[in-house]
């Protein structure tokens, strides 16, 4: 039993961390570029809102709303983008944002990645 112990931790000392795009510092953002409420649509008609305030550094207020369901959140914003629940807010130019939503189907257990944008209202 110890030899086996011994390659897994020698396999895990190896092993390199591949942080990938997470790497990188933190900077401050523009709030002007980020603060207000966004609205959008998916492809299934279904409407979304985000709510972005409190924006302090790279720190924000985030506050997703589709249909019935709604989620407030902290988030980090990082090269113009932030998640918040399911949702990846991606900010495209001052007036456009892309929102990229993973549903999970209750029946089977699938999912779907729903991409939509968002203006500012």
């Amino acid at each position: 039993m110890a030899d086996i112990y011994s390659i897994i931790g020698s396999g895990y000392a190896n092993a390199k961390l591949n942080l990938g795009a997470a790497a990188g510092k933190y900077v401050n953002v523009d709030p002007k570029r980020f603060e207000g409420t966004w609205k959008g649509k998916y492809s299934t008609n279904q409407t979304f809102s985000i709510g972005i305030s409190n924006i302090n550094g790279f720190r924000a207020k985030a506050r997703y709303q589709s249909g019935s369901e709604v989620k407030f959140q902290d988030v980090l914003i990082k090269n113009d983008s932030f998640r918040i629940g399911d949702s990846k807010f991606t900010l495209k130019s001052g007036v456009v944002a892309e929102v990229k939503t993973v549903v999970t189907s209750p029946v089977d257990g699938s999912t779907v990645l729903n991409t939509a944008y968002a203006r500012r209202s």
